[in-house]
């Protein structure tokens, strides 16, 4: 075809049905009920921008092949420029009446192109339109939360320097178990964050092949160029089997996946903070902006914030969950049932977005309580590692043994009611008489975690280059 030509649907079309999804093809509007089931546009509005980039792409295409006249992609994209300029301003007048974004951006552009409008949709379905536009959302989406993370593990290498000396007690099944310092509890979480925005970088690098000019799935007989419209939406490539362009969703599900691994660890390190203020740890308080108070009982302070954050992974896990369920029996290619896609990824999105800037909140205005932190390290007998790993370095006693001989002297110190380090010389040579002074060189928290100088240890020395080598890997 030259670029003169014209594609246009003959003026007086067949039948009286004037839907333009419905065409000539039936004798009655859906039902009431039809409607209700069959819409989407109270959710997929949302893709108007990625909808109208990927019809200017595919109307720029369509010109460049000599498809459509030059004239009518003028007035098309005149067109789709007006549109993106309604919607952005609340003008449009969406309707239910034509099912989902895509058609009530084509039926407004009908109106304002006159039959050029009716161009716009050749060599191209819902099908591969849909599974464009949706791709695009997607990787906008991962690019807020990528740079979301960001801000958080910038706000947490914050807190990590500020407290890489602050000593704290270490859990394991949440018994004391070693002391550590804050610092390297919350470097933890950097590390989790910066295996999360990992993640996204390699569903946005998976999910970023072009859906469009797959048409409904077997291709088309137009003379496409889909190399074209890939570049022009920012895609490395066009998605290379047709039906597969518009029967996948793996880059959905991807991204929810990664969202439910995220979803948790920002649950637990909610966990954390809602157990940090409780007046039992009294490790940390929250601002009373991001505290909430009880309706009866006038004392409390309690830390909403973070309890929400917590509560928001089932949410997550949830949409994933709905996800697998709806793809995991469809046969290709393409399904109404995909229609149900969306809304779980737009809440996820959305969930995850808002918990990523409360819990940024909390952490950049939580008060840490470092006096109490150290008080706490020191309780349960923290430090009996140190004394079995001192009986083996200084005794060279097998580490079994030393174990052993440890364990006796934490039963000893609990029947005193004291502390490790509190026993005398005595009472330890008792368990074995070659301890001398040495020993209390070890014991004590502040001891320990100087001691801890191997590579990811808690060494307050360690957790300062830590926190500045992990600035360099993920924030600059």
């Amino acid at each position: 075809m030259t670029g003169k030509s014209s594609n246009r649907a003959p003026a007086d079309g067949a039948g009286k049905d004037t839907n333009i999804i419905r065409g000539g093809r039936f004798g009655a509007d859906p039902c009431e009920l039809m409607q209700e089931i069959n819409a989407s546009v109270d959710f997929d509005k949302r893709l108007y921008v990625h909808d109208i980039a990927g019809s200017k792409a595919h109307c720029a295409m369509l010109v460049s092949q000599g498809i459509i006249s030059e004239k009518d992609g003028e007035a098309i994209l005149d067109g789709l420029n007006k549109i993106l300029q309604e919607i952005g301003s609340g003008q449009f007048t969406f309707k239910r009446s034509l099912e989902d974004i895509h058609m009530n951006v084509e039926a407004r552009l009908g109106e304002l192109a006159g039959e050029a409008a009716g161009c716009l949709h050749t060599a191209r379905s819902r099908n591969d339109q849909v599974a464009t536009d949706f791709r695009l959302w997607v990787r906008d989406a991962i690019d807020g939360l990528d740079e979301g993370l960001k801000n958080l593990q910038s706000v947490l290498v914050d807190q990590a320097s500020a407290h890489a000396g602050a000593v704290m007690p270490g859990f394991t099944h949440l018994q004391s178990a070693q002391p550590v310092t804050l610092g390297h509890h919350l470097l933890a979480y950097v590390e989790m964050f910066g295996r999360d925005r990992s993640r996204l970088k390699d569903c946005r690098r998976r999910l970023n092949e072009c859906p469009l000019g797959a048409a409904a799935l077997a291709g088309t007989s137009f003379p496409v160029d889909r190399e074209m419209t890939a570049r022009a939406l920012g895609f490395d490539k066009p998605v290379a089997n047709s039906m597969d362009a518009v029967s996948d969703r793996d880059f959905a599900l991807e991204f929810l996946a990664l969202a439910a691994i995220l979803a948790v660890h920002l649950s637990r390190l909610a966990e954390e903070i809602v157990l940090w203020c409780s007046d039992l740890f009294a490790f940390a308080r929250l601002p009373d902006t991001l505290s909430t108070g009880s309706s009866i009982m006038p004392q409390k302070r309690n830390p909403d914030a973070a309890e929400l954050v917590r509560a928001k992974a089932g949410r997550v896990i949830g949409s994933l969950n709905a996800l697998l369920v709806v793809m995991k029996g469809l046969p290709l290619a393409y399904g109404k049932d995909m229609q149900e896609d969306k809304e779980p990824v737009f809440d996820a999105a959305d969930t995850l977005a808002l918990s990523i800037a409360g819990m940024g909140a909390m952490l950049r205005d939580i008060t840490f309580r470092p006096e109490r932190m150290r008080q706490a390290a020191g309780h349960g007998h923290a430090t009996a590692t140190d004394l079995a790993d001192w009986l083996v370095r200084a005794l060279r006693v097998p580490f079994r043994r030393a174990h052993q001989i440890t364990g006796r002297l934490v039963t000893r110190a609990e029947q005193k009611g004291c502390r490790l380090e509190d026993l005398s010389l005595d009472e330890m040579q008792q368990a074995e008489a070659r301890i001398n002074d040495g020993v209390f060189e070890v014991l004590g928290v502040e001891n320990s975690v100087k001691s801890r100088q191997s590579y990811g240890g808690t060494a307050p020395d360690r957790v300062r280059s830590a926190a500045a080598e992990a600035r360099k890997r993920f924030l600059e």
